[in-house]
């Protein structure tokens, strides 16, 4: 399903967008001139932020293969941002062709750009719901359509929660969702932190915050409090980099990015 609420043309560009400057931390094209000063103002006071974009990406890949290779056939990705290839599908579809896979994202651009989601495999299949990470129900309710709610389902809620404040709910938001999922589901996040720079990351916020997004970077004990209740997977909680490191992924510049990770199981 493709929910057009929001239309495309609703774009706005008068006030930048976190998914279009995460798109400009990644080299994209979808960004515009108010996302690239936003940005700038950004690596200004934390000149690692496009290494730790990729860092968050390799960490989705990573998370996505590990949870497909323990036969999880159900993705549930939240704030999917703008299509970067390889997208989740395509990860865990090269695993097992005949996964499932929802995204949700509530960005206009990222609704004009949804139709490069909804390549599946013939065996599986994807679809993209638009609609803001406040709605849980409305994704839940979408998401039945797609997701067989009865067996086990893969949460994936990357590089979102810090784009939520505290008087948004978040705790709220992620214990409502997992309420919904079978044993055996999982929950993988991943959140920036100030416990490294606090001063730096407190401008980096205010930036966010300045643009209309509540943006709240957390302690390792505030992200770990999402995973209350789940049975965290090893290493636990981790910096991204050191979270089963592949290969480039094992380099000293990556081990100092300030991203808290964590996959769960639901028992």
């Amino acid at each position: 399903m493709t929910d057009a609420g929001t239309g495309a043309d609703d774009i706005d560009t008068s006030k930048p967008q976190s998914a279009r400057m995460y798109d400009y931390f990644l080299d994209g094209k979808d960004n515009y001139r108010v996302d690239w000063e936003a940005a700038e103002q950004v690596i200004s006071f934390f000149p690692a932020v496009k290494e730790m974009a990729r860092t968050n990406r390799d960490f989705m890949h990573r998370a996505a293969r590990l949870l497909a290779r323990r036969g999880i056939r159900q993705f549930l990705d939240i704030g999917t941002g703008i299509p970067t290839e390889p997208n989740l599908h395509q990860i865990v579809q090269t695993i097992t062709p005949a996964a499932r896979v929802v995204y949700a994202d509530n960005d206009p651009i990222v609704l004009r750009h949804a139709e490069a989601l909804l390549h599946s495999t013939p065996q599986g299949r994807t679809a993209y719901i638009q609609a803001d990470v406040q709605e849980p129900a409305k994704i839940l309710a979408a998401a039945r359509e797609t997701l067989d709610f009865d067996q086990p389902i893969a949460l994936s809620m990357v590089a979102l929660l810090h784009l939520v404040g505290d008087e948004d709910n978040p705790y709220g938001i992620v214990a409502e969702l997992l309420k919904s999922l079978a044993p055996g589901s999982h929950l993988a996040l991943s959140h920036a932190t100030g416990d490294f720079d606090p001063e730096a990351w407190e401008r980096v916020v205010e930036v966010y915050r300045k643009g209309g997004t509540s943006a709240q970077v957390r302690s390792r004990s505030e992200f770990t409090r999402f995973f209350n209740g789940l049975e965290l997977l090893d290493p636990g909680i981790e910096l991204a980099a050191n979270w089963h490191p592949e290969g480039e992924h094992q380099h000293a510049e990556g081990e100092q990015i300030p991203l808290y990770v964590g996959v769960a199981r639901v028992p």
